[in-house]
């Protein structure tokens, strides 16, 4: 009889340590496996059933929060100011996942932080939510008002704080309804999210940061930094006056834009905005200084903006240039293989603006519990030192000449006699000989002595465009937003 017994428990045992594995092994061996599981749909459930914190602007107004709804999800996302802050909060969907800022802040939103988990212990016998908020450097009338100044046209309008790298818009047209991928409906969701995917222009891609173009002229403060840096050229350098300059290892001559005759002292040949003298500073200093300068204001890298996929910007090695002199020449007016974000363009501006530091972008400013603590807060940290403070001087007041008699004066004259330093750009993307296209760009900060923000403007190549320059198609745009922002308290 003890045998049996002895069997019995010997056996219980085995069947509960068997057990015990088990148990282990489902919840924490495979927990992740499990929860990554496309038939698994508990998780999203779980967190479709209860309520979610809210994504708030500077300016308090909220852009993305839960609402009840009538279905068994008891929750429905809402996005009450549809498409305006679409590529930045994203959209949360049942069916489709989340992105953008509803992906990086999810465990803040809906509770599921270490602090917010152990504060939530003391309310398990109540009804009280556990979720957070999440408070953006972006304000909604900065937003808005870059979205008016573009209107229809395709583009980016980005605006940040030079001195710390607080983003305050991030706006691209096209833009999204994010009310419509949110639907609890799949099949209206999916339909709205292929109509999108299908659709012109990319409007679920933030253009602003997650998409490169041409930057034209604007490169060439990034090639005016190398060439005064390198010690190759001077203020004093003098470029004779001509309309076309042939790189060597070719005999296809570069032109200056509208082949217009362009020359004279360094000052002149930037403000002028003179192709013909950008591509031989390139040339003359080199690719090794070129490539080390433009890597220095964050080119050939990922710009760490705490948003999800940013487009690295793209300049070329030493080893791009080795045989191709005429590459580093068209690079050194922004044409060639040059490829950039309106945000990085955005930085080379800010990194001018802050006496040659270019500082890490962000658009979360700070995230609280439910009772209003803040959970993190974001603290300005410098990415790179992109200039020396001389030269970042030097280039200050090489842009404000191009406000004040350059290829910017016709637009960036800006309200209360406030001085900007600005640089445009005319992106060229067919060869000659070809049918004309090209993007339109400025870069500029303001005020220029004591600067507050800095600004990218680019607007996407059509007829209209073409017909104008950076200048004429970009500046007003950016006069618009700047004029606006200027005009708020200093602390805004």
């Amino acid at each position: 009889m003890n045998r049996q017994i002895r069997w019995l428990g010997l056996g219980l045992m085995l069947l509960f340590t068997a057990l015990f594995v088990q148990i282990n092994l489902v919840q924490v061996v495979k927990a992740d496996q499990y929860d990554r599981d496309p038939s698994n749909d508990r998780v999203v459930v779980r967190d479709f059933t209860k309520p979610r914190g809210a994504i708030l602007t500077a300016d308090n107004t909220v852009i993305a929060e839960s609402v009840p709804s009538q279905d068994r999800y008891r929750y429905q996302r809402r996005y009450p100011l549809g498409n305006l802050f679409a590529n930045v909060s994203g959209y949360f969907s049942f069916t489709l996942g989340s992105t953008q800022i509803e992906k990086t802040q999810n465990d803040v939103l809906s509770g599921n932080t270490d602090e917010q988990k152990l504060k939530g212990l003391s309310d398990l016998f109540s009804d009280r939510v556990n979720t957070g908020d999440v408070d953006l450097t972006l304000r909604a009338d900065l937003q808005r008002v870059a979205q008016q100044a573009l209107g229809n046209r395709e583009g980016s309008v980005v605006l940040l704080d030079p001195r710390s790298g607080a983003v305050k818009a991030l706006w691209s047209y096209p833009s999204y309804d994010p009310n419509l991928i949110a639907n609890h409906d799949f099949n209206k969701a999916k339909a709205a999210k292929t109509f999108y995917d299908a659709s012109p222009g990319k409007p679920l891609l933030a253009n602003s940061y997650q998409e490169r173009y041409l930057p034209g002229s604007t490169f060439k403060v990034v090639t005016a930094t190398a060439g005064l840096e390198s010690g190759t050229f001077t203020l004093d350098s003098q470029f004779p006056p001509t309309r076309t300059y042939t790189p060597p290892q070719t005999t296809n001559p570069i032109h200056n834009y509208g082949g217009t005759i362009c020359g004279g002292d360094f000052t002149e040949v930037f403000y002028r905005s003179c192709n013909t003298a950008f591509a031989q500073v390139a040339v003359d200093t080199g690719a090794p200084d070129m490539v080390a300068t433009a890597e220095r204001y964050g080119f050939n890298a990922v710009v760490p903006i705490d948003l999800p996929r940013p487009a690295p910007s793209y300049f070329g090695t030493v080893n791009t240039f080795k045989d191709n002199i005429p590459l580093l020449a068209l690079q050194g007016f922004g044409e060639g293989d040059t490829q950039v974000t309106p945000l990085q363009m955005a930085l080379v501006a800010s990194a001018v603006a802050n006496g040659g530091k270019t500082m890490v972008p962000y658009v979360v400013d700070k995230t609280v519990d439910r009772d209003g603590k803040v959970l993190s807060q974001t603290q300005p940290r410098v990415w790179r030192q992109s200039l020396q403070p001389g030269t970042a001087n030097t280039l200050r007041d090489l842009m404000i000449q191009v406000v004040q008699k350059g290829t910017a004066r016709c637009c960036l004259q800006l309200a209360n006699g406030i001085q900007a330093a600005a640089k445009t750009g005319t992106a060229q993307l067919n060869p000659e000989g070809s049918p004309p296209a090209s993007h339109a760009w400025i870069v500029a900060f303001a005020p220029a002595e004591a600067p507050r923000y800095a600004i990218a403007v680019m607007v996407k190549a059509t007829p209209e465009v073409t017909a104008g320059t950076g200048g004429t198609v970009a500046g007003p745009i950016a006069k618009q937003v700047l004029d606006f922002a200027l005009a708020l308290p200093a602390s805004s």
